[in-house]
């Protein structure tokens, strides 16, 4: 009998524990430690912190799904890993034993590396669901008394779809309400150009973002640095190519959410061996850590090189494909091992993505994700919030059922061949 353990339940976390759970022998265990017993939908935050959807729709309590599929969860959270003896330190003071770990935790939110920066500054998040909702909040009230915004990410940050997203959601939301004339909006990044998303563009993301933002009448500046908030004025340094200072602006705002930089959890962070200096864990092409053999990671907790120099910090994001991709090798090769064979499944890495407007939308596919690329696709249209919206139906539905087939291999080669997707608003196939 072998002992797997899963850190984390959030996108990767689960789906990586219900696939691991159909190739593991009968005899084997498998335990998920995570913080509480919910998971939680983070793509849906942006609708959240507009009020378009509410808590319980995009959230699941795991506790009896778990249990019907024979999994031991443990709630207390994870203080520390110690891979050298095999065991996991929860929050409660007690620990756990392994023979396999896989580290699925996400990222530590890095907002102190801002000063002012963050839900307990002066910027908001939509980050986690308790911060979608804290906006939601600031949001309504924000209608009665409007003013400018600031949208975007800071220096560091490596998942720039939900930043756009926001924007342009914001966007919609503020027409519905008929007080878009009253807000000057500007996204604030330190992307080279708008649509590099730390991928250095895929397909004409450039082009297609730049237009939205002209459309709807959103300024922006990129190469910038953030280097303080404080109540009402955002510190903006916007930097040359070769990372020196071109301008200093003081962005004045009466509403504004900035992704933060990520880093590690505290979990792992500073583990010689394990994770890089910024905490995330380090994987050879079979996700497993070179030092720990018997430690496997997925998701935006990994470690990956940026896309080429920038003269900022741009990190790359982990997206929905790639994350799937990353669960299912996991699963064979430790799979692999358990039958006394050595590991060969590799993650295809790919990238596919869905960033919604509130009524459209832009979609990307980068095969593979790091270029340069067999596939490098984008498109527009109507067809891409509804997408979301099925995305979304469909990833909560897999987890209220405990299921963990793949989908985002289906949905890449339905964008490619575009017919049925378009086909649900009539659109003429390209």
């Amino acid at each position: 009998m072998s002992h797997i353990i899963v850190l984390g339940a959030g996108l990767g976390g689960t789906i990586m524990a219900y696939e691991m759970r159909d190739r593991l022998r009968r005899s084997d265990r498998l335990t998920v430690v995570t913080l509480g017993t919910s998971f939680a939908f983070i793509p849906s935050n942006p609708w959240v912190a507009v009020g378009w959807r509410q808590r319980d729709e995009v959230t699941v309590d795991l506790s009896d799904i778990f249990k019907r599929r024979g999994i031991d969860l443990r709630p207390e959270g994870a203080k520390r890993v110690h891979p050298n003896q095999n065991r996991l330190e929860l929050n409660d003071g007690s620990f756990i034993g392994y023979d396999y770990l896989i580290i699925a935790t996400g990222p530590d939110l890095a907002f102190d590396e801002v000063p002012g920066l963050g839900p307990d500054g002066h910027t908001h998040s939509i980050c986690h669901i308790d911060h979608a909702l804290a906006t939601r909040e600031r949001f309504e009230a924000f209608l009665r008394e409007p003013g400018p915004i600031v949208i975007g990410a800071v220096q560091g940050a490596s998942c720039y779809g939900p930043a756009y997203e926001f924007a342009f959601i914001l966007d919609t939301a503020l027409r519905r309400a008929r007080v878009r004339d009253r807000v000057p909006m500007t996204f604030v990044t330190p992307e080279p150009y708008i649509g590099h998303l730390g991928l250095d563009g895929v397909g004409d993301t450039k082009g297609l973002l730049e237009s939205a933002m002209r459309d709807r009448h959103i300024k922006w500046i990129t190469n910038a640095k953030v280097t303080s908030v404080e109540a009402g004025t955002m510190h903006v340094e916007e930097v040359n190519d070769d990372g020196s200072t071109k301008a200093r602006q003081d962005l004045p705002f009466a509403f504004s959410m900035m992704l933060p930089a990520f880093r590690g959890v505290d979990a792992v962070r500073g583990i010689e061996g394990l994770v890089n200096p910024r905490g995330f864990v380090t994987i050879d092409k079979h996700q497993r850590n070179p030092a720990y053999p018997n430690i496997f990671s997925i998701g935006v907790c990994v470690a990956i090189p940026p896309v080429g120099k920038t003269p900022l910090p741009v990190g790359v994001p982990k997206t929905g494909f790639m994350i799937e991709s990353m669960v299912t090798a996991t699963a064979q090769n430790i799979s692999a091992l358990l039958r006394g064979e050595e590991p060969t499944a590799v993650a295809t890495w790919n990238a596919v993505c869905l960033a919604d407007f509130g009524d459209e939308g832009i979609a990307f596919v980068a095969q593979p994700q790091i270029p340069p690329r067999n596939v490098n696709w984008s498109s527009q249209g109507r067809w891409v919030h509804t997408a979301k919206i099925g995305f979304e139906k469909y990833f909560l539905h897999k987890v209220r059922q405990g299921k963990s087939e793949t989908f985002y291999e289906a949905l890449a080669l339905d964008m490619l061949g575009i017919k049925k997707l378009k086909a649900i608003h009539n659109e003429p196939a390209e």
